[in-house]
């Protein structure tokens, strides 16, 4: 499937650095593809449509990396109509934990460690680990992205996918809960001529700053970069929230996915409504 990736504009020329220079301010965009399967019986195609136009509106989002050497600062920036992480249309909920505006990604390259603040159903917790080690494999295949020269890097991994449903018609209820893992190849391309190990979301580790990601089902893509701002730059460690490693809020997830299959099995077939739940992004 082609991903439609718009035009960069960057704000200064693309020259070397050295790594003790560089401090700035990168835009990404990010996009999802998504893949929907709703009960023909029970879900006409003006639902799914809406259904679909819903779900893009909760994954097509903008993000600020801010970063010197060695630390960087992850957040997305907020405008009047950015979506609900809890929305509904048409009778179906759909819910998008860690998904709240105010998430910080905080990390150290120089301490290889990370401060994730998110929100988890009204809840912060304040996710503290160590830095994913890539198994990154270099290659020499090159394109240029705005008005920089770019390295295309792989490696693969395995994503978790969480998912509860639930429905309901005249013969009763039908609910699932599942947690699946699927293997996945991660495409980045990096830029050597800002040479810094800083990327978007969980991404870096490379000889140079990335500004495109791609693992299958979500693209994000650098639309500008500022760098050496004439206001400097200021990051700060997120300190809020319940402190929990990475593995501690995997389990706390996958608790409230249980609660919440539990509770749509509970509901019975009371109110005629249908729910898909997806836990993640």
């Amino acid at each position: 499937m082609k991903q439609l990736l718009p035009l960069l504009a960057f704000s200064i020329f693309a020259l070397p650095l050295t790594a003790q220079s560089i401090t700035g301010i990168a835009t990404y965009k990010s996009q999802r593809k998504l893949d929907i399967q709703l009960d023909s019986t029970q879900f006409s195609d003006d639902m799914r449509q809406q259904m679909l136009a819903m779900m893009r509106k909760q994954f097509e989002k903008e993000y600020s990396l801010t970063f010197t050497e060695t630390e960087s600062s992850y957040k997305e920036n907020q405008s009047l109509d950015s979506p609900n992480p809890m929305a509904s249309s048409g009778g179906v909920q759909v819910i998008v934990a860690g998904a709240g505006g105010n998430d910080e990604l905080y990390k150290n390259l120089r301490e290889q460690r990370f401060a994730n603040q998110v929100e988890l159903f009204g809840k912060q917790f304040l996710i503290q680990d160590s830095l994913e080690q890539a198994n990154w494999e270099l290659h020499k295949e090159t394109k240029n992205i705005g008005a920089y020269t770019c390295f295309k890097a792989t490696y693969r991994t395995t994503r978790t996918i969480r998912s509860v449903s639930s429905s309901t018609d005249e013969k009763g209820s039908d609910s699932t809960n599942q947690k699946d893992e699927e293997e996945v190849l991660v495409t980045a391309w990096y830029t050597p001529q800002v040479p810094i190990g800083h990327g978007p979301a969980n991404y870096q580790g490379l000889p140079g700053l990335i500004l495109e990601v791609n693992d299958g089902s979500q693209t994000i893509l650098c639309s500008k970069i500022v760098l050496n701002p004439e206001d400097g730059v200021a990051i700060k460690e997120p300190r809020k929230g319940k402190k929990v490693t990475d593995a501690e809020y995997q389990e706390i997830v996958d608790k409230k996915m249980e609660e919440i299959h539990e509770q749509q099995q509970g509901r019975g077939g009371k109110h005629g409504n249908n729910f898909e739940i997806k836990i993640g992004g």
